[in-house]
């Protein structure tokens, strides 16, 4: 029998949109399930995790980080989704339990620099917290219950949280993301990276700029450099994080771009 953690939540606000400058367009301009919950991958992005067993260990692997703990076979469950049919992976490495963040977190095997990125999650229980980090560096949070710029849907200790636009535990949730990576000459970073992003439907931020990476070097490539600051060029995979909590995902695709201008807004 199917529980009830992970209620089906519809798509909502969703209008099209369009490119307001010479940014490679990202969505069409008529359609209509491009962002929220349940969006299907628009025209050239490669699903990366559709909740199966397969999928997970075709493109997923441990990130083995200063603080890695498990050992392939990724431990993260495949279990039923609670409403639709199919599955969903869910963070349940015990290594991780009490908060150990690097310890199990999962990464994809391919690296990428900038992108279209569709998300799913849903947080199980009060409290929840995991994340999603843009090219293994950059986090944008995943915390029920903080509503600061730590807490839900932040670009992590950069923006306040957008707090109103989650759907709460216990239901699906969706980040569309787009991202353009920091640019750089001669080894030194000339732009910072830059990101827009919708949270359930809902515009939460327009071309916010990463200032650098939070959580020291188990976080994530450059975490340890120069308190954060000493990023690199080096491209980097999509990470979910484990910090011994129940939180699920499903839906999960990307599309990778080559954005010229400073413009990341749908």
């Amino acid at each position: 029998m199917r529980n009830s953690i992970c209620s089906f939540v519809a798509l909502v606000g969703v209008v099209g949109v369009v490119f307001q400058s010479t940014v490679t367009p990202v969505l069409a301009a008529d359609a209509v399930d491009v962002v929220g919950v349940g969006a299907k991958p628009i025209a050239g992005a490669e699903m990366v995790l559709d909740g199966t067993r397969a999928m997970l260990d075709a493109k997923w692997i441990y990130w083995e980080g200063p603080r890695f703990a498990s050992a392939l076979p990724i431990k993260w469950k495949v279990v039923d989704d609670a409403v639709d049919t199919g599955t969903v992976v869910m963070s349940d490495d015990p290594v991780a339990a009490g908060g150990k963040y690097g310890t199990a977190d999962i990464v994809t095997k391919k690296a990428y620099r900038d992108f279209r990125l569709h998300v799913e999650f849903c947080v199980a229980k009060v409290g929840g917290n995991s994340g999603v980090y843009l090219q293994n560096r950059y986090e944008i949070q995943v915390l029920d219950g903080d509503k600061t710029p730590h807490g839900m849907g932040a670009v992590i200790n950069e923006t306040p949280s957008p707090y109103h636009a989650y759907n709460g535990t216990g239901k699906w949730n969706a980040y569309d993301i787009n991202f353009r990576a920091a640019r750089f000459k001669d080894g030194v970073r000339t732009e910072k990276a830059l990101v827009s992003m919708y949270f359930n439907g809902q515009k939460v931020h327009t071309n916010q700029l990463i200032n650098q990476i939070y959580g020291g070097a188990g976080s994530g490539i450059d975490g340890g450099k120069d308190g954060g600051k000493g990023i690199t060029d080096t491209p980097g995979g999509l990470k979910l994080q484990n910090e011994g909590h129940d939180v699920r995902y499903r839906n999960t695709w990307l599309k990778e771009l080559d954005l010229k201008d400073a413009n990341t807004d749908f």
